[in-house]
């Protein structure tokens, strides 16, 4: 049985607290999230002496989520900020880079995969929320990275809010859903804001997504890259060791047009591209069974076969897929033809050893 982040979320806010209000109302719950039947979350205190007194508050979140269908574990961290003079200052993101010799490994993480598309609106950000949900699935363990600054929306598709933790104002804790790490900019963000940065503000904040962010050991990290061929692509390839890209493009010839200078990108940054994903390839009409491929046809395994690239897969164009999204709870995680047809392309990346 899923559980719906938002009913979760709101049986906790009005729990009352010491010197009045609720804990809602005082904005103290941070990094929630849900993992199969697991709520995880962090309250965020004021000192030491508040989280003492805060042990009942944890014993009535608990029993009031576990007491929800479907919730079999809750996890809650209280963190204590330090007195002021040792208060670490908060992470803000956009700095300057900081040097470093060549790309680098992230500590604890195998292989990172970016996945890129040279134009918006081809579902690229679709794909990779549910890629990362059919990898572990298939027992991977799975980050996701959104790193598309301009509009993120990875946090609506994977069910997470919440401004992550730090307690030593150094390194940030990601979020868990559905299996997967995650982490966005869209979380550091107030809900609606701009991101108007110039260029090594840009390349700054990619080098401390991938760099403070406590990702722990995986055996993928999925980095959902803004469309075009700007700096925070370079940036990646730059600052850190990837594994190879995958290339997302609907069939039409506008989208191919893009996808091919993504891939020329790629190859100029020395990236190898692992290979191509048609999204959006056919609709098939759910009161009918009338199939019309509203974006042509088969225009992406031609275009992986003109350029010797793998073709990894076609993703249907379904109702479903927009209302799992909007809702938090990624396609992928149920059953149907379009959950079958990410975790083919899964154990594909899972057999070659690229995932």
């Amino acid at each position: 049985m899923s559980i719906d982040r938002e009913v979760a979320l709101a049986s906790i806010e009005g729990i009352q607290i010491p010197g009045g209000g609720t804990l809602g109302q005082a904005d103290l719950i941070r990094a929630f999230g849900i993992d199969g039947g697991t709520v995880r979350f962090v309250l965020e205190l004021r000192d030491a002496d508040q989280a003492r007194a805060f042990g009942p508050i944890e014993d009535e979140a608990r029993r009031r989520l576990l007491a929800l269908p479907g919730v079999t574990q809750v996890s809650i961290v209280l963190t204590a900020q330090a007195r002021a003079a040792d208060q670490p200052p908060p992470i803000k993101l956009g700095r300057h880079p900081q040097p470093q010799a060549g790309p680098q490994p992230i500590p604890g993480v195998a292989r990172i995969i970016a996945i890129g598309s040279g134009k918006g609106g081809v579902g690229k950000s679709t794909v990779t929320s549910n890629l990362a949900v059919a990898l572990a699935r298939q027992g991977r363990r799975v980050g996701l990275l959104d790193a598309d600054i301009y509009g993120p929306s990875q946090p609506r598709m994977m069910g997470v809010s919440g401004r992550p933790a730090s307690p030593d104002g150094q390194r940030i804790e990601p979020l868990h859903a559905h299996g997967v790490t995650v982490m966005s900019i869209g979380l550091m963000l107030k809900e609606g804001e701009a991101v108007v940065w110039r260029g090594p503000m840009l390349m700054g904040a990619m080098q401390q997504l991938l760099g403070q962010v406590n990702w722990g050991e995986l055996d993928v990290l999925l980095i959902d890259l803004p469309p075009g061929t700007g700096d925070v692509q370079l940036s990646l390839c730059q600052k850190a060791a990837v594994t190879g890209a995958l290339i997302v493009s609907t069939p039409q010839d506008v989208a191919l047009l893009d996808a091919r200078r993504a891939i020329d990108m790629f190859d100029k940054l020395k990236t190898p591209v692992l290979g191509l994903i048609e999204n959006m390839s056919t609709y098939i009409c759910p009161n009918c069974g009338h199939e019309e491929h509203l974006f042509g046809h088969g225009g992406v395994t031609a275009e992986a076969a003109a350029l010797n690239l793998p073709f990894l897969g076609e993703i249907p164009l379904r109702l479903d897929v927009r209302l799992a999204g909007d809702a938090g709870r990624p396609v992928a995680l149920d059953d149907g033809p379009v959950a079958e047809a990410y975790a083919r392309i899964a154990a594909r990346l899972v057999a070659e050893g690229v995932a």
